[in-house]
């Protein structure tokens, strides 16, 4: 009999947690495992994710929500886990995790929750998510953090049983990374060109990097930053780019389809976050074969290491990830043989195979031992 796994995530946008799980959706499964996919259809809802995940239509879910917090959808929760015959449901987000944990309690099935990250926003709406969040960590049966320090995070700052807790380490489609790098987009510069895919929000700090480049525009006037993404910072970096005298070198893309064929075209990535678990941009574009910059803040470093498989500056120090852009720029080979030893790294310890066959192993766990 194979177990039925109902994932929920609450999405806004097809960002790092959305294609963490089509990634693990997209492997076949390597035990009795039958995945089913919720959203909640709420008012700004991108249902992305949903069009995208390598599941049959029967196994694809919308939960109604009349607002952005509308406890009556738990109802429609449980009824979908009861109508479904759901024996785990493995949540993916503040919201979709204190649904999913209540509606875990009230339907009697197994829980689990992955969290992909922790924000340092000041917006009080999130932080209050953020805060309910961490209460029903405690409710889960297993909570899997995908890095260390998301590990030590939950542990110290959240307090979460460490018999609960188990790292499964992210992991990306390797087969859709090499699909783009075997179609890639054409070059439309001969500049060198640097560019940055994700969120653009406050904890990617894409004011660091803009920052940076206007360094390297002033030595290298033949270069140029590429950003592809979104968010609410979007119009405050345009105005920056525009003060720091390099908004016509600047493209922001917003989002693209064709993100993964757009890879190939950098000449190296770019990572300024001040906040992340294992990013999977950063993740992609090391699979992809570009050589990576970045800060060196925790969860970057399970990734770079200096001189191996990327280049790190301290964080805030952007003289210094301008200078690494102008060593790349003056040593080809070296940027080239930086990316060849980030693709390994990343091919040898983090694909998705890997990252669902623990899952595979724990859902199998958990079905064979009395709820807690």
């Amino acid at each position: 009999m194979s177990v039925k796994v109902l994932h929920l995530i609450c999405p806004t946008g097809y960002y790092g947690a959305e294609r963490w799980i089509s990634a693990l959706l997209s492997v076949p499964p390597s035990a009795n495992i039958e995945q089913h996919l919720a959203i909640t259809e709420e008012p700004g809802v991108c249902d992305e994710v949903l069009q995208r995940c390598a599941l049959p239509v029967e196994r694809q879910h919308r939960i109604a929500m009349s607002s952005k917090f509308d406890l009556r959808a738990i109802k429609g929760l449980v009824e979908l886990i009861r109508q479904q015959h759901v024996d785990i449901i493995h949540t993916h987000g503040y919201k979709s995790d204190i649904l999913g944990a209540i509606a875990a309690r009230w339907a009697g099935i197994a829980s689990v929750c992955t969290p992909h990250g922790f924000e340092n926003s000041t917006d009080k709406r999130l932080r209050a998510y953020m805060w309910l969040g961490g209460k029903a960590f405690h409710w889960f049966d297993w909570v899997c953090p995908l890095s260390p320090d998301i590990l030590q995070t939950l542990l110290t700052q959240y307090r979460v049983n460490p018999a609960k807790v188990r790292l499964i380490s992210n992991g990306v489609d390797l087969a859709e990374v090499e699909r783009g790098r075997q179609q890639p987009a054409a070059k439309s510069s001969h500049d060198f060109t640097i560019g940055y895919i994700g969120q653009l929000i406050s904890r990617k700090n894409i004011s660091a990097t803009l920052e940076a480049f206007a360094l390297l525009q002033k030595q290298v006037p033949q270069s140029r930053l590429l950003l592809i993404g979104d968010g609410e910072e979007r119009q405050r970096l345009t105005e920056l780019a525009h003060q720091l005298g390099v908004a016509q070198k600047v493209e922001f893309l917003g989002f693209r389809d064709d993100r993964l064929q757009l890879l190939p075209t950098f000449d190296c990535f770019v990572m300024t976050s001040s906040l992340e678990g294992i990013p999977r941009c950063l993740m992609e574009a090391m699979a992809a074969r570009v050589c990576v910059t970045a800060f060196n803040i925790p969860g970057v470093d399970q990734l770079i290491t200096h001189g191996e498989t990327g280049l790190l500056a301290e964080y805030g120090d952007t003289a210094a990830l301008c200078q690494h852009w102008l060593d790349l720029l003056a040593a080809p080979e070296r940027k080239l043989q930086l990316a060849q030893a980030g693709q390994h790294y990343v091919y040898q310890h983090f694909s998705a195979q890997a990252m669902e066959q623990a899952y595979s192993k724990l859902y199998q766990e958990l079905v064979c031992q009395p709820l807690s």
